[in-house]
């Protein structure tokens, strides 16, 4: 038993912030959910971009950022959940949003999108530091 369980302290108190959790886990519930909606644009997308075997890859992906998007809300296995979603954005940010591949206007949308990404990998690395430090 650690320190905070033989003192009484539960995993909720040790979790990070609720309305942090919320925030930042339901707007990628959210995208999974579209993501689903959107599948065959997703899929095209993938494809065009040489990702291999997108009809399988893609709603795998999206379904691996919904689940771990949903624990991390919860903080239920915030290890897997933390670790879930840096995987999709490590994964998916580099060949879907290759900026260095396109010109002008579609160039600078796909940096902005990278540079997100990167941003929420940052995120969820804290997350994933939280979780490793309460277990």
């Amino acid at each position: 038993m650690s320190e905070s369980e033989e003192a009484g302290v539960d995993a909720e108190t040790r979790a990070p912030s609720r309305l942090g959790r919320l925030l930042f886990g339901g707007t990628l519930v959210y995208m999974s959910v579209d993501g689903f909606k959107n599948n065959e644009k997703r899929v095209e997308i993938a494809r065009d971009s040489g990702v291999p075997a997108p009809e399988l890859l893609v709603p795998l992906a999206t379904g691996l950022l919904l689940v771990s998007s949903l624990l991390l809300v919860f903080w239920a296995w915030p290890l897997f959940a933390a670790a879930g979603i840096v995987a999709f954005f490590v994964s998916t940010t580099p060949s879907i949003h290759s900026f260095w591949d396109f010109e002008g206007k579609e160039r600078a949308n796909q940096k902005i999108h990278f540079s997100k990404n990167i941003a929420l990998i940052g995120a969820s690395i804290v997350f994933l530091r939280e979780a490793l430090r309460n277990r």
